[in-house]
């Protein structure tokens, strides 16, 4: 039997892979959470469109995590680090659209 932490964790990929699929995205879960099943590295678990995800579910997040309101964003970096910006799904899947939809002029 599939342990409960794995089972909650395919469950989110799932749903990432739907909610792509509901926006018209592309999307494919990595079979058993193995980017190398899609031919990326194996910390993939989905693709939505062109993008690499690995999914983390957890019950709670720090509170440095959580978008304020007011804020579209927030924008973090470890010490030496790369900067990085925390955003919604939904807002990835509408930079994911919006990506889809340029079109280069030959």
């Amino acid at each position: 039997m599939t342990h409960p932490s794995k089972r909650k964790g395919n469950g989110f990929e799932r749903e990432l892979v739907k909610y792509a699929s509901d926006s018209g995205i592309k999307a494919e879960r990595a079979y058993a959470s193995n980017g190398r099943a899609l031919g990326c590295a194996e910390s993939v678990d989905v693709m939505i469109g062109e993008w690499k995800v690995q999914a983390k579910r957890r019950k709670t997040l720090p509170d440095y995590l959580q978008i304020p309101d007011g804020c579209d964003c927030v924008a973090f970096r470890q010490d030496n680090g790369e900067p990085m910006v925390l955003i919604t799904l939904w807002q990835l899947l509408d930079i994911i659209k919006g990506q889809e939809n340029v079109r280069v002029q030959g």
